[in-house]
Parts: C-alpha cells; structure tokens; sequence
C-alpha cells in the first residue's frame, strides 16, 4: 500500500504547479496531504471545488497514474466542471480517470460483470417510467384489476421502495417514520417490492437504486473482483460527502477498504437531505472508521461580506452534533444584515418587490437577487406580487403556484360550482375517484350535462334544480366508485347550498377534508407539502368574497405565468427557490422570507432534535447564499382558516443571534 507519492520518469515534462501560491494554506494544507484517509471540511464559498480539483491535479503530478483515481460526485456536472479544470492544469491524459456519479461508476462495474452480478450481456437499466409501469405491473399481479383501483399509486410505492434500499431498511421500518401516511399499506407494497425485484430480473433491467446496490453486492459477494477494484483505485475522492446515504456510505468503504486513501469533501453544516436518504452521520463518524484520518479545515470564505459570515458565524454556534469551525471573509467589509418584521405576509410580498425594484434602479440586475424560502408554498404571495409589478422570475423548487396538479385540481371543484357547464373542470374532479378514467367520466358529463340543459331550458339554476346526493344515485358508475360518487354529491351540496356558492375560502376547505385528502396520501409522495399549499390556498382565497374573483384571479396569474420563459436560465430574472434547491448557489441580494416558529423552523421539526438541528443547518445555507445584501423578514399576523388571525412568534433562530449583527428595518403600514 503506497504510503508516499513516487514522481514517474515517464510523467510528460512540463512546468509543475506552484501550489503554495495558487491555494491558501489550508487549501494548499488539504491538497498536498499524504497517503491515508483524509476528511477536509470545506465550509461554505471557502473553494471546495478549487480544493478537490488541485488535488487530483496533485496526485497525477506526483506520479499516480489517472486509472488509479476514483473521484465520485453526485452530479455529471460536478464530474465535468472537476475534469475540465484539472486537464486545464496538467497535461495527463484524463481519459482513464473514473470520474462521474456513484450511479454512473455502478453501471461502469456491472456491465462489466453482469453475469456476476445477476444479469445478462446487454441489461436495461429502466428509467423512472419505465420502472414505475414495471411496478404497476407487479401491483396488478397482487391486486388484480384495473390500475384505477390500486390502493396507492405506483409512483408513490416505487418512492417507498426506492427510500428503503437508498438507507438500507426495510420497508416495515422506514414506513412509520417517512411515509406514515400510507403505513396501513405497509404488507402490499413490502410484496410489490419482492415482485417487482423478479420482474427485473426476468426482463433483465436494472432500476436506478441498482447500479448502487447490485454494485455493493457484487463487491460484497465476489472477494476477487472487489480486490481487482479495490487494488485498482490506490485513491478514491468525494464530493459533497456529508449528502451520502448509508448505500452510498457502504459503496465508498468498499472501493476504498484496500489502500484506504480515502479523500472525502464536505461542510456537517450544509448536511440538509435527510428526507431524501442522506446521513450526516457519515461525516461526523469519518474518524472514528477510520482510526488516524487527517482532518483539515477549509474556513475562508470567498463569497460573502464579514457582516454576513459573522452572522452565519452565529448560527452556527447552535449546533450540537457538529465540527466546530469559523467562516473568516477574504472580502472587504460591507453593511448589515437586515431584518423586517412586517404586518402580514402580503406586505411582506409587496415590501419585497418594492425593495428590488430600487435595487434595480440603483444597478443590481434581476438576476442578481433571489427569494429564498423553507417550503415552496411560502412563496404564493410574493409569485403573486412580482407578477402584478412585472419583474421577471423563475422557479427552481417546483411549479409555479397555480399550475401544480393539486391546485388545479381542487380549484376545478370551485369551477364546476360557478359553471355547471364546464365539462372540463368536471371531468377532472370526477376523475379524482376511485375506478373512474377517462371513459367513465365522458359518460358521466353526457348525463350530467342533459340534466343541466335541462335546468337551463327551465331558466333554472343548474345547482339549485339539480340535488347530487339524490340525482348521482341515478347514474350508472363503477360500483367500487360509489361510495366516493356519492360522497361527492353531498360535497358539493356543501359547498353550493341550494345552488348558492359559500367563500372561497370554505369551499377549499372543504373539499380538501371531504374528498382530496384521501386521493392525495395514496397519490403523492409528498403529501404533507401538498396539504400545505392547499391551506395556503385556502388562506389566499380567504381575502375574497366572491369565487368568481377568487376564479379570476387564478385564471389571470396563470397566464401571466405563460409569458415567462420556459426555464428562466440565461435570462435576466430573479430566483424564487427553497433553500434546498439554492445550495451550491449564489446572488448579490438575497430575500429570506417567512422566519417565524413553526414556518422556519418547520412545524414538523418541533419536539424532534435531530430535525430541529436540521433546520438550523438549513438556515445557515441560506445566509450563505448571500454576497452583498442580505434581508430576513417575517409577519407579525397569520390568517386562520374560519377564526382569527394569529399573532407570529419571530424564528427561534432569529432571536438567538446577538443583535449588533442585525440592523432592523420598520417598513410602513403602507406597505
């Protein structure tokens, strides 16, 4: 096993880097460390990227041939932005160094082994449609039926699946902990996943979750074609090393287990993906698995101005389970921090708009600023206010508010109620039902829309002529649908009494506890983060008497969300992102909204220690976005769904930041 590095005589000649003046010290500390197990802890804009990639180039300098390194990212984009800097710094031949994802170097081994690994020459791996038809396949089989009768959709058991096999549990496990909403389900989709694990194999595919696992179990299985890769890679780096999961954790330790020059990147404090896998335990307990490791840290910051760092700085002092560090600025002094309390979180959009609208007129360019936020749905308002004042924007943590599926669909129910003649908004709530496609809800409109014509040719009221719950009972549906059909009818007799539609507001409600709840848990995967956007909605609504203004209000929005570009990039245009979405990002002006207990940190996270010390971590990614600017608000007033309005407390972590970091802004009433 090499304990030091060997110069080649066969290394192409040439003028060798000068380390020590391109890197700072620890940078240069990190790049030139030797052989062994070695944990840098880059923190925020402190270069990481700049780090790794001097370190490949140090490696190949010092003699270490490119097919013996293993540099693992989670992105193709990182892979090739490392690369393309390193082949700008030597002049070795890259094309036998192994770099890419953990998914791409698995699917690198496999096809080299497929036999061994349990497949054919010339295997498929399936893409996330393909998979989700495969497992709908393997559900039908159980079920027997049609797909509109499965009790949960496929897409939402293949992410059950997916999650178990990513933390190496079982479904049973993982179920009450992550997917509590559909735990009753828990024996059908532990079947499913056995059912779905043969038809691949049958069909001879490999899902995505494959390339990891099947690669962990050929290493696992075959001691000599680990020894072949394991003897292979004398140096194996990672990227972004605390968003591993333990599969991805188990992979590493495999590739690395001979040699053990294991290099691995990464900041404890920017550990954020826990929804999705990911364990930060993997780089709190880097030394202890590996006894001797080096541990350096990389704490200047490049990015940010010392006002903003130190206020990070603060933040981070209130983590428990972490590597005690300090951000120290390569910048010039700038202004302070702001922080807004406002009314309400329509003031808080138009204070917002108003404030990047004189940042436009002073230089800042769009695409300059960003809005950052906890949830997506936090972001209604200020979508709302920044398209009335026709600032451009793009959306990097979803859809834009009113075009997701779930909007739509419930907002389809308060269409049909305006206008009993919509035939679209009625085949789309119809088809919210168990057992009723497509087929089902065009007979269905034919008799509804008779009796509607009816009513009309009378110079009635479509609703108030026309009872759902006695008239529904009348019409030929699926029998497994009934029970919903008739749930249904006495919905919208709720919301429309005697033809007479109640508040927006209500109506939203309403339907979403009578009828979407259901369809949405067996539907989403994220169905809490739906749930919200709908009470958000709701909310929204709430400052409307009329449904039809309500109606015309969406209607608008949504077109005016049409003459956005398609993807925004490359445009000048502000960025509205969650802050999961904005890590690894940067703006000269950053808006952090919605800082008040139970929306930032989330309500969830309550009572829960290790969430709540997520959220913490969160919040110090977005400080961390900033460049120049950085503005944190929150409304002092929440508006309650059917009672008073309620009094916001500011954000634990707001409160707990000394207050000479901050300077408070007081915007007027007017606002």
């Amino acid at each position: 096993m090499p304990r030091e590095y060997n110069i080649r005589p066969s290394q192409p000649a040439g003028p060798r880097i000068d380390y020590a003046a391109e890197l700072n010290s620890q940078q240069y500390s990190a790049v030139t460390a030797p052989p062994g197990p070695s944990l840098i802890l880059a923190g925020a804009g402190s270069g990481k990227t700049r780090t790794l990639t001097y370190r490949v180039a140090y490696l190949l300098e010092n003699g270490v041939h490119p097919s013996q390194i293993l540099l693992l990212t989670f992105t193709n984009k990182a892979a090739r932005e490392m690369l393309e800097r390193v082949s700008a710094l030597v002049s070795s031949d890259l094309s036998e160094l192994w770099g890419g994802t953990f998914h791409s170097v698995g699917n690198k081994i496999l096809r080299r082994h497929p036999l061994e690994a349990g497949f054919s020459d010339g295997f498929t791996v399936l893409d996330r449609e393909d998979a989700d038809e495969l497992l709908q396949a393997a559900l039908l089989e159980m079920q027997g039926g049609k797909i509109s009768e499965l009790p949960v959709k496929p897409s939402v058991v293949g992410e059950v699946i997916s999650y178990a096999v990513n933390v190496c549990r079982s479904i049973k496990e993982i179920l009450p902990e992550r997917f509590a909403h559909i735990d009753e389900w828990d024996e059908l989709m532990e079947g499913a996943a056995k059912r779905y694990a043969k038809r691949k194999i049958d069909t001879n595919a490999a899902d995505f979750d494959d390339l990891l696992s099947k690669t962990v179990d050929l290493l696992t299985n075959h001691p000599l074609i680990a020894q072949k890769y394991q003897k292979q890679f004398q140096f194996v780096l990672v990227d972004e090393y605390q968003d591993t999961n333990p599969l991805q954790s188990r992979l590493i330790d495999l590739f690395s287990a001979y040699h053990k020059n294991l290099m691995v990147v990464g900041d404890d404090a920017q550990a954020i993906y826990s929804w999705r896998g990911a364990d930060h335990r993997n780089i709190l307990s880097f030394p202890e698995r590996y006894p001797g490791a080096n541990v350096y840290k990389v704490e200047t910051n490049y990015r940010s101005t010392p006002e903003i760092l130190e206020l990070a700085n603060a933040t981070l002092m209130g983590l428990k389970n972490a590597y005690r560090k300090e951000l120290v600025a390569a910048r010039k002094s700038g202004e302070l921090p702001k922080v807004i309390p406002v009314q309400t979180g329509i003031q808080q959009a138009k204070f917002i708009v108003s404030r990047m609208q004189e940042l436009y007129d002073e230089g800042s360019l769009w695409k300059q600023m960003a809005v950052l936020y906890r949830a997506h749905y936090h972001s209604m308002e200020i979508q709302m206010e920044m398209t009335r004042a026709g600032i451009p924007f793009k959306i990097t943590s979803g859809l834009r508010f009113f075009e997701q599926a779930h909007v739509k669909d419930v907002g389809a129910f308060l269409k049909f109620i305006v206008n009993p003649r919509d035939e679209i908004a009625f085949k789309r709530m119809v088809k919210l039902l168990p057992g009723i496609g497509t087929r089902s809800a065009e007979n269905l409109w034919k008799s509804v829309a008779a009796i509607g014509q009816e009513a009309l040719d009378a110079r009635a009221n479509p609703l108030e002529s026309f009872s759902f719950s006695a008239s529904f009972s009348s019409l030929k549906v699926p029998s497994r649908s009934m029970n919903a059909w008739k749930q249904l009818g006495h919905t919208l007799e709720e919301i429309a009494p005697h033809g007479k539609p109640t508040s927006p507001s209500r109506m939203i409600q309403s339907v979403r506890e009578a009828v979407y709840d259901d369809y949405a848990r067996t539907q989403f995967p994220d169905y809490d983060a739906r749930r919200e956007d709908l009470n958000t909605l709701s909310q929204f609504a709430s400052q409307y008497s009329s449904t039809d203004e309500f109606l015309d209000q969406m209607a608008l929005m949504t077109n005016a969300d049409q003459n956005a570009p398609a993807d925004g990039f490359g445009e000048d245009a502000v960025t509205l992102s969650s802050i999961h979405q904005a890590k690894g990002l940067e703006w000269k002006n950053v808006f952090l909204i919605w800082l008040t207990e139970g929306m930032f940190p989330s309500q969830r996270s309550m009572g829960n220690s290790d969430a709540l010390e997520e959220e913490r971590r969160l919040f110090y990614v977005a400080l961390t976005r900033a460049e120049d600017d950085l503005y944190l608000s929150w409304p002092l007033i929440r508006r309650n769904l059917g009672s008073e309005d309620t009094f916001q407390r500011v954000s634990s972590f707001l409160q707990e930041i000394p207050p000479a970091l901050l300077e408070e802004w007081q915007v007027s009433g007017g606002w």
